[in-house]
């Protein structure tokens, strides 16, 4: 920054800009137009380098809808603050974005394939994966368009390590319909720095709906694909209903994953007739974590995988149930794990739900694993629609 700009009469830049570091990132769009220096400082490379040094804000990104159509939106629990993001830049040919997977890696913000109806397609109301990879910059405050994936997917396994971005599974399903759309089960990984994907090893077999993580630690971590559907039966021989797995696989991460590397089966994490899918997963890692933790949220309970045995053991139950388990988001957080649901999603102490489903304030309720602790706060959602949590996509990024 240049030494001509003061940012605060009386102060060294130096000094003022410690301190103005320390103003949450949700508030710094705000403060842009104070004038042209804090213009510039907050939206410089110093600012991040000088938040890495002190701590960043551990920020929720949600995605309502189509990020074409609806922005997303910045969430910090802290400060209790929402700021929107500019909409992804609009395609005319196709429209309806939904299942796509979007991850946070440094200072950018990926979103990747995902679902879609295609107007250049026949028929126009049948659903199309897309193979589009998306990057919002937040230094620039821009959308790019990135080398598109190999194979077009939606409803896919996803996962950031050492500057690459992992894909495995996914399909055509669109949120419109229950039980339709293909499976796949190609496996591919994107390199950030070239801007090129390729190929991995495929999953033994076709899956769809499924969740990725990392497991392990330092030189030894794996990717790890569990749950999802592949085939599929029919009741009465007319209404599909999915084969839920009950298994998982992982694949060697070695020097960041690459050609060569191939996939372990684990077996089933459940007996028959224990639970009919896998719950939402959320995954903690970073400071005061040797090996992620994993956690899945089924019917008002919490669970933590344990690998070794590969099997779910309770870890506690939440305070305040959701009466549709569908309708809630289950993200990590700092160190914790969150539970998002519309105030009027959620039961009262008579365990009746409550009737005012136009409720627009988020309740959330947050555990602390480490302390076995819980908490919860309210805030109110900025959206100009209702937020359909079944739907939106969230995920998590520091800045």
């Amino acid at each position: 920054m240049s030494q001509t700009l003061t940012l605060i009469p009386g102060l060294p830049n130096d000094l003022a800009g410690m301190i103005l570091s320390f103003i949450p990132y949700a508030f710094h769009a705000r403060l842009k137009p104070t004038s042209k220096s804090w213009r510039i400082f907050f939206s410089s490379k110093t600012l991040m380098l000088l938040r890495k040094k002190s701590r960043f804000s551990h920020l929720l990104c949600v995605f309502p809808q189509d990020p074409s159509v609806s922005s997303p939106y910045l969430f910090d629990p802290k400060s209790l603050a929402w700021c929107p993001l500019p909409p992804m830049p609009c395609n005319p040919h196709v429209y309806g974005l939904c299942n796509f997977s979007s991850v946070g890696v440094d200072s950018c913000l990926y979103v990747l394939g995902g679902s879609l109806f295609d107007t250049r397609s026949f028929p126009m109301d049948r659903p199309s994966p897309s193979n589009s990879v998306w990057r919002y910059d937040f230094l620039r405050g821009q959308w790019e368009a990135l080398s598109p994936m190999l194979s077009p997917r939606g409803s896919f396994a996803c996962v950031a390590n050492k500057g690459k971005i992992v894909v495995a599974g996914g399909g055509s399903r669109h949120t419109l319909f229950g039980a339709a759309g293909s499976r796949m089960s190609s496996v591919e990984m994107y390199d950030i720095g070239k801007d090129e994907w390729v190929g991995l090893d495929r999953l033994p077999r076709y899956r769809a709906g499924c969740v990725g993580f990392l497991v392990g630690s330092g030189e030894e971590k794996e990717f790890c694909v569990m749950g999802g559907y592949g085939e599929s039966r029919t009741v009465l021989g007319v209404f599909p209903v999915d084969e839920y797995y009950r298994d998982a696989v992982v694949m060697e991460m070695k020097n960041g994953g690459g050609t060569g590397s191939q996939w372990r089966e684990l077996g089933d994490m459940w007996e028959e007739g224990e639970r009919r899918r896998l719950g939402r997963i959320a995954v903690l890692d970073g400071q005061g974590w040797e090996t992620p933790g994993i956690f899945m949220l089924d019917m008002g309970d919490i669970f933590r995988y344990d690998i070794s045995s590969n099997r779910w053991w309770k870890e506690t139950s939440v305070p305040r149930k959701a009466s549709d388990e569908l309708s809630i988001g289950f993200v990590a957080l700092d160190g914790e794990l969150h539970i998002l649901g519309l105030q009027s999603g959620f039961d009262s102490e008579s365990r009746r739900p409550r009737q005012n489903k136009r409720s627009s304030s988020l309740l959330v309720q947050i555990y602390d694993p480490r302390k076995n602790t819980w908490r919860s706060l309210h805030t109110k959602p900025p959206f100009n629609h209702p937020l359909d949590l079944k739907t939106a996509v969230m995920c998590t990024i520091q800045l």
